[in-house]
């Protein structure tokens, strides 16, 4: 398994649709592509929509084949995890799909401002110990203000109901505007191709006989997050 992993992360490399960056360029300074992604990396002018802890990249890659007039990048700090989806978008020569390697904390150094349309987080790291480090929070929120559109949409896909109830204890306390809102994506009228898109994990929860939540919000970009009383 090991070996395999090497053999993947040796192999991403050679892709021209990954960016890694190392700590180095990134760390309190703007990553070379910020501000930059449609003129440098894509190539177009199109909306760009960013999924954060992107995993094998199933999602990217099957919201891309879907909406080709957008543009869509990948993230994971992972590079022999997002393998699979930048292998794919490779091979078939996808040019409306991107994948970076790095660490999410670092996201504000590679997007300038009104770069990105839409953030997607699908099934990431509930962290049901340490609240701030949940990609919901408000630290996380106050990062994609930085670079998200003005009324820019967030969508989180979870099977942990402490993360959803945690990230709509935080839409309400900030008045943010709620788009859409489920306990049970797949028993619902919310339901369509788009979140019919399923990971490699979310089958996983299915198998186990999990329900999966969706919310979609936006975040006011005038206006600083906070947390929640008592989250």
């Amino acid at each position: 398994m090991a070996k395999k992993k090497r053999e993947r992360f040796k192999e991403v490399l050679g892709f021209d649709n990954v960016v890694q960056a190392g700590i180095n360029e990134v760390f309190n300074q703007k990553h070379f592509l910020y501000g930059k992604w449609s003129e440098v990396f894509f190539g177009s002018r199109k909306p760009i929509v960013i999924e954060l802890g992107c995993g094998k990249g199933e999602y990217t890659v099957g919201l891309a084949r879907l909406f080709p007039e957008k543009n869509f990048i990948g993230i994971d700090v992972k590079g022999a995890r997002l393998w699979k989806g930048a292998k794919f978008a490779f091979e078939n020569k996808m040019q409306n799909v991107g994948f970076l390697r790095t660490r999410i904390e670092f996201i504000s150094s590679f997007f300038s401002s009104d770069e990105v349309e839409e953030i997607w987080l699908t099934f990431p790291d509930p962290q049901l110990k340490k609240a701030r480090k949940r990609l919901t929070s408000a630290g996380f929120l106050n990062r994609y203000r930085l670079f998200l559109k003005s009324g820019g949409v967030v969508h989180l896909k979870t099977d942990s109901i402490k993360l959803h109830e945690y990230t709509l204890s935080l839409i309400t306390a900030n008045r943010l505007e709620m788009l859409e809102a489920t306990i049970d994506l797949y028993g619902s009228e919310t339901i369509n191709e788009m979140l019919s898109i399923r990971t490699y994990y979310e089958q996983h929860f299915l198998d186990q006989g999990k329900s999966i939540s969706y919310l979609k919000f936006r975040i006011d970009s005038t206006s600083e997050i906070k947390e929640p009383d008592g989250k």
